[in-house]
């Protein structure tokens, strides 16, 4: 089983996968956030993604100020669009940039990233690709490039009810 915890799995993967990790140590981005517990979540990790998809990192922040303050300094050349959300009542905040040729996505939450659905997606989504066969793979990622989001192209496959809640019970 993949340690999704830390990006070394990518220099071995495949060739976005390979690049992500090029482009994410170069930038150092995991040793600048590595006291907020980073992951590097969504579909590069498991080969699902498509040509637009970003790196999603997802991180646990208990000081959304100081976080942001942070990430403004990283990267200080960098147009960051920063936006705070509620989700399910818990605040987020989300900074969108690009770092090369790769959208970045970086999510904080006051919860431990382990324990963040983004990882618990991805896990559960992980799990199923590897008992299904490579066809399902392939309608996932044709799903995708229709416009449709992760968990709902696995909730079409599965004919989950819900799927954002239903994923978790995997």
């Amino acid at each position: 089983m993949i340690d999704f915890t830390k990006i070394d799995y990518l220099k071995s993967g495949n060739e976005k996968q390979k690049k992500a990790y090029e482009v994410l140590t170069k930038y150092q981005v995991f040793d600048r956030l590595k006291s907020y517990s980073p992951i590097l979540a969504g579909t590069i990790p498991i080969e699902i993604d498509i040509e637009e998809s970003d790196l999603d990192i997802i991180c646990e922040v208990k000081d959304e100020d100081e976080f942001e303050k942070l990430l403004s300094n990283f990267f200080p050349e960098t147009e960051i669009k920063t936006e705070r959300i509620s989700i399910k009542g818990e605040d987020s905040i989300v900074f969108n940039f690009k770092l090369d040729e790769f959208p970045i996505e970086i999510f904080g939450q006051n919860i431990p990233t382990i324990e963040q659905n983004a990882y618990r997606h991805m896990m559960a989504e992980y799990k199923i690709l590897q008992e299904k066969e490579e066809d399902f793979k392939q309608k996932i990622i044709e799903l995708k490039k229709k416009g449709i989001k992760t968990e709902p192209a696995f909730g079409m496959l599965l004919k989950l009810e819900n799927p954002y809640e239903d994923l978790l019970k995997f």
